[in-house]
């Protein structure tokens, strides 16, 4: 028991200390309040306020541990207490035992009793002391714990206020965008405005165009029909003044043969007997033509001097004339006979060509999907430009009036447009249900109709690009064209053997006319008084258009029809007409019906030519890659 006797000193000394510091924080504790209760100032206060925040947030967590602890040593301090009274009590025993000589056996066994209390809380006070140090442990991790949340509070109160910086500078920006959609709001009501303000003068402007184009529609028809009306005076005019002379003729030639035969030398230089001197409706002297030219010109034409003399002095059906003897290239504009050009146009076949309106330039298209410009006037045989954008092989080619645009149709179902300065693919026309074969400008540059195997004819609207009627043919068209700039008639030809002829401004169909054979091309004169049709039964007829009449058939025993989209052409002035063969000839008649020369070159069959409009020059394209530009010089 006196060995244990530090120890309770050491346990009394350690309890005294708990309970002198507990007492000297508490004077801690109530004099600072008492001092900060006298204190004036509000900073002095508001460091209170942190400081019991701080002492709050710090105790708040270890209350539990601290209070356990207290108990503990309370507890402890108890038991200290115990323990001393009973080591009093024990020694109080063991001196009255020593004193008095051997007690009673009651006496040993209660201080044997004391020892095993005694042990007992002798054992309990270290289970203590041994709980108290994993407290203390305990302490210590959970105040090394509470360093740490406080800096991973301090790091997160610090991007807390880098995060708050962002959001303001977020909402600043989120304030002048406010602003500028402000501002864009009121411009876009502005523009909408003018919008419409420009839509409504617009309309007006359309709605006097309409007019405009209507009453120039009107002034067409009359200035037609007046035309007409001269052209019918004219015609029984000259009909008239060619009776009158055929009778004078013939009483010349009367005349001329009682004459006795001595007289004969000298009556060659009678107007009776002198030849080519009526021609055209006027009077030409023997002087005019030599014997050589007029008999090249008769052997030209194909008639033989009896042929000759009976149209000259009969009202027969051959009555050869200037503008005749001029086609022959003898008295006027020779043919184009020479090749200026020759060069391989495409990967494969060719399939269309066509002359620049305005420029010495001509645009090809072929199998190989492609549309390509050429400048004859620089002699090269380098591309201009190559247009692409279809995705099947390139069926027909045609520019507008200006020469600014080109128009395409293909085999994929669609049309397309390119600018001629920039070669951009600036729109395609898709909605037909087969291959589109041809496409002309109508109203140019604002519309486009096109015709297709699908049996229809669609006309476009290259404002939207939308397709604004449909018309039902029944057949598919080969080709089309139109009457004029307006487009105010539309004139296709079909695989029906018929030509049909749409009127776009009153929706209705005119009558139609048949062919002999399924139509492969249509072309137009200049004056949009004639139109030349190629058929598949190897012949090229000549229509009227005033009276909707054949009036011309064009053939010859080599001339075959190569294909069913083989394009014949008119020239400039409307007066002779080609169209290429399945020999790979080029045959060129006028239109008096004759013959004049035959083209060679190409070693295949030729699918299309084209004339110039500015110059006498004669382009074609064949199933071969071959493109042949002819001249006259």
């Amino acid at each position: 028991m006196q060995a244990g006797q530090p120890d309770k000193l050491s346990e009394t000394t350690l309890q005294s200390r708990q309970h002198h510091n507990k007492e000297h924080y508490n004077q801690q504790k109530a004099n600072s309040n008492l001092k900060m209760s006298t204190e004036e100032h509000v900073w002095r206060a508001h460091i209170v306020k942190c400081l019991r925040e701080r002492n709050r947030k710090e105790c708040e967590n270890f209350k539990e541990i601290i209070e356990q602890n207290n108990r503990l040593i309370d507890h402890v301090a108890q038991l200290k207490s115990d323990n001393l009274k009973l080591s009093v009590e024990n020694e109080q025993l063991r001196s009255a035992v020593s004193t008095g000589g051997s007690g009673t056996g009651v006496q040993g066994a209660a201080v044997a009793t004391l020892e095993k209390k005694l042990l007992s809380q002798q054992e309990e006070l270290i289970e203590l002391h041994k709980r108290k140090g994993e407290n203390s442990q305990l302490i210590v991790d959970l105040n090394m714990k509470v360093e740490q949340q406080r800096i991973a509070m301090s790091e997160k109160e610090h991007s807390l206020a880098e995060e708050q910086t962002n959001n303001n500078r977020l909402r600043a920006e989120v304030h002048l965008l406010h602003s500028s959609l402000e501002e864009l709001k009121k411009l876009n009501n502005t523009l909408l405005d003018e919008h419409t303000a420009l839509q409504l003068a617009f309309s007006s402007l359309e709605d006097k165009m309409r007019g405009i184009q209507d009453e120039n529609r009107c002034l067409v028809e009359r200035l037609m029909r007046h035309k007409s009306k001269d052209a019918d005076k004219l015609n029984e005019e000259n009909e008239s003044i060619i009776r009158k002379r055929s009778a004078k003729l013939k009483r010349d030639l009367e005349d001329a043969v009682r004459e006795p035969s001595n007289s004969a030398p000298t009556s060659g230089n009678r107007n009776s007997t002198s030849p080519a001197q009526f021609v055209g409706g006027g009077m030409i002297t023997d002087d005019d033509f030599d014997e050589a030219t007029i008999n090249g010109a008769m052997e030209a034409i194909g008639i033989d001097d009896t042929e000759y003399f009976n149209a000259r002095f009969t009202a027969g059906e051959l009555r050869p004339s200037l503008d005749a003897l001029k086609a022959s290239g003898y008295l006027g504009q020779a043919n184009p006979t020479k090749i200026l050009m020759k060069f391989e146009a495409h990967e494969n076949e060719s399939h269309a060509v066509r002359w620049s309106p305005v420029e010495r330039m001509v645009a090809t298209g072929g199998a190989d999907r492609k549309v390509k410009l050429w400048d004859i006037g620089k002699n090269s045989t380098e591309p201009r430009a190559v247009l692409s954008g279809s995705s099947a092989g390139i069926n027909s080619v045609d520019f507008d009036s200006t020469g600014a645009y080109i128009l395409g149709t293909s085999n994929d179902y669609g049309a397309r447009v390119w600018t001629v300065m920039d070669n951009r693919l600036r729109h395609t026309l898709t909605g037909h249900s087969g291959k589109v074969m041809a496409a002309k400008y109508v109203q140019e540059p604002i519309k486009v109709v096109t015709g297709s195997h699908d049996r229809t004819l669609k006309i476009w609207d290259l404002r939207s690009i939308a397709c604004i009627e449909t018309k039902f043919a029944g057949s598919s068209c080969n080709d089309l064209v139109t009457t004029d700039s307006l487009g105010s008639t539309i004139i296709s030809g079909h695989y029906d053997k018929k030509i049909r002829f749409w009127d776009i401004r009153t929706e209705k169909q005119a009558d139609d006319v048949l062919m002999p054979a399924k139509i492969t091309s249509l072309d137009l004169s200049k004056d949009c008084n004639y139109l030349i049709c190629s058929v598949r039964d190897d012949t090229i007829k000549l229509l009227d258009l005033r009276k909707n009449q054949v009036i011309s058939t064009f053939t010859n025993e080599h001339f075959k029809i190569s294909c069913d989209f083989a394009r014949a052409s008119f020239n400039s002035n409307g007066l002779k007409i080609a169209c290429g063969s399945a020999d790979g000839a080029i045959y060129i008649w006028n239109v008096n019906g004759f013959l004049e020369t035959t083209l060679k070159g190409h070693s295949t069959a030729v699918n299309a030519v084209s004339w110039s409009p500015n110059h006498n020059e004669l382009a074609s394209v064949g199933k071969s890659k071959r493109c042949i530009i002819y001249s006259d010089s």
